[in-house]
């Protein structure tokens, strides 16, 4: 029993002087090709099992001959030891290059692709969160070009929508001045008429700038949806007398919410404001509000009577800038339409509160859909 632990104690001397060799060569080539990395485990494998079995023979536990056929056994694990290290760290390498070239394409602006064929568990894993990015970068760059694409638009009508108002003030400013106004009085309200407008316009440009900028500080508090929705429909009321319109508002539930009371009173009326502007006179427009408990949500609806949206249109409907085709005729700036900025408001504060907005086709008109989450029992 005491030879066989002196035995051991020898063996283990002479492997753990090996593996600290092999520690210190594995730190000067860590950042080195992985080939190389296994090629030195492998060594050092062998090297310790043959220092051992030489720390051991030095005690006189081996014979000459005993120590002979063990080297020699040595030998021949240490070719092939070595030979399997280098073909295994030459097909992990080129796996990798193939990896490499593939993120390198993808890094370019491409799609990635994961290369075809077998692989280690961690580069499969590394290609399946690569393509998962680049999916997630493709939808990105698409964001992007939407993005843009609004942006370009945007710019495009508020320059068109900026000229006839503008044209008109300095019109109506030089007729002024130089004495030829019939009726001074009539020039000088549509002068401040013109100039609330496009303050509005300024003050929408704002707001949705702030939306986009992700600058939209929003102070939340708990409420009654049936609250705000009566003080909507107190504020647009004159409005929809002038137009002769009809405001219904039976259907709304007593739902509390946790909402920025400013911002959704905002949102409730940009909705009131655009059923209203686009039903014709003697027309209604009908708003809801309802729980869905199981899923967990407020549906908050204004429908109107316009007389649909094309179905090509539909999911145009909040982007900025949108003003209407067909059966919604845009309305010039100068009539009293707006800028095509308030339902990409709509969208943009509802997103902000974890909402979603939608807009569907029903008889004789179109439904504006606000899906808010319910607040937490407390």
């Amino acid at each position: 029993m005491k030879d066989v632990l002196l035995i051991a104690l020898f063996a283990l001397g002479g492997a753990a002087c090996a593996g600290l060799l092999g520690a210190l060569v594995l730190r000067q080539v860590r950042h080195r090709s992985v080939a190389l990395s296994l090629t030195v485990i492998a060594a050092v494998t062998v090297t310790a099992m043959l220092a051992g079995t030489l720390a051991v023979a030095q005690a006189m536990f081996l014979s000459a001959h005993d120590l002979g056929v063990v080297t020699l056994v040595v030998a021949m694990a240490a070719v092939v030891s070595l030979a399997t290290a280098l073909l295994l760290g030459r097909w992990v390498v080129a796996r990798s290059r193939e990896l490499s070239r593939a993120a390198r394409d993808f890094g370019d602006g491409g799609s990635f692709a994961a290369p075809p064929g077998q692989t280690t568990a961690e580069l499969d894993a590394l290609s399946r969160e690569l393509a998962a990015t680049s999916d997630r970068l493709a939808a990105s760059r698409e964001r992007e070009r939407a993005l843009e694409a609004s942006r370009r638009e945007l710019v495009a009508w508020i320059s068109h929508d900026l000229r006839t108002p503008l044209a008109g003030l300095r019109a109506m400013s030089e007729a002024l001045e130089d004495g030829v106004a019939a009726d001074p009085g009539r020039y000088h309200r549509q002068i401040r008429t013109e100039v609330e407008r496009l303050d509005t316009m300024v003050g929408d440009l704002f707001e949705l700038s702030r939306i986009h900028a992700g600058a939209l500080a929003l102070s939340p508090s708990r409420m009654s949806l049936y609250d705000l929705v009566g003080d909507a429909l107190s504020g647009v009321d004159p409005l929809a007398r002038e137009h002769g319109v009809r405001l219904v508002g039976e259907g709304v539930e007593r739902v509390p919410v946790e909402v920025d009371g400013k911002e959704m009173t905002r949102v409730l009326a940009n909705l009131l404001v655009n059923a209203i502007r686009h039903t014709p006179a003697d027309g209604t427009v009908a708003i809801a509000a309802a729980a869905e408990q199981p899923a967990g949500v407020v549906v908050l609806s204004v429908t109107d009577g316009c007389g649909g949206i094309p179905a090509d249109d539909l999911p145009r409907v909040f982007d900025t800038g949108w003003r209407g085709a067909a059966a919604r005729t845009p309305v010039p700036l100068a009539a009293g339409a707006g800028a095509g900025l308030g339902l990409a408001i709509v969208r943009g504060i509802v997103e902000a509160h974890a909402g979603r907005t939608a807009v569907h086709n029903v008889p004789g008109g179109c439904r504006f859909e606000v899906t808010l989450p319910l607040p937490a029992i407390s």
